[in-house]
């Protein structure tokens, strides 16, 4: 993983480290319980003091939850970031998370369809009968069923 020098973000807190890649101080504490991001050395009151190795991971981790990597496949593009890795790993796991990605938008246009199709047999109007209420207490999410 390419470093950053530290003099650019020696000694933050963990509030400036929030701000700067947005995470919440929350998110900052858990990812460093899960061993995502390495434990900061702590003043002698006890405080956290985080640099520009920090700063760096929580940037990459932000963004490939951004990308919907889950916490696993973080952790993973870590340890090949982390250690001797070919651009092939990287790849095959992305690759990987694609067809995720995929998966789900296709689920998602499915459940548009769907939503649409329903909608689109509803009135709207005054009597007791409504399609989308049928088709919900049908237990189907084929519109066209009754």
């Amino acid at each position: 993983m390419k470093q950053v020098t530290k003099s650019r973000a020696a000694g933050l807190t963990i509030g400036a480290l929030s701000r700067r890649t947005g995470c919440n101080i929350e998110t900052i504490r858990f990812y460093e319980k899960q061993g995502l991001v390495p434990a900061p050395p702590r003043t002698e009151g006890g405080h956290r003091v985080y640099d520009g190795t920090h700063l760096q991971r929580l940037g990459f981790i932000r963004r490939s939850r951004d990308l919907g990597f889950t916490l696993e496949e973080v952790r993973a593009l870590l340890r090949l970031a982390d250690g001797h890795h070919t651009c092939a790993e990287v790849q095959a796991l992305a690759l990987e998370h694609l067809d995720s990605v995929r998966r789900k938008i296709a689920d998602l246009q499915h459940l548009e369809r769907t939503l649409s199709e329903t909608a689109d047999r509803c009135t709207g109007g005054d009597v007791p009968d409504c399609p989308i209420l049928d088709t919900l207490f049908s237990g189907t999410c084929d519109p066209t069923a009754r």
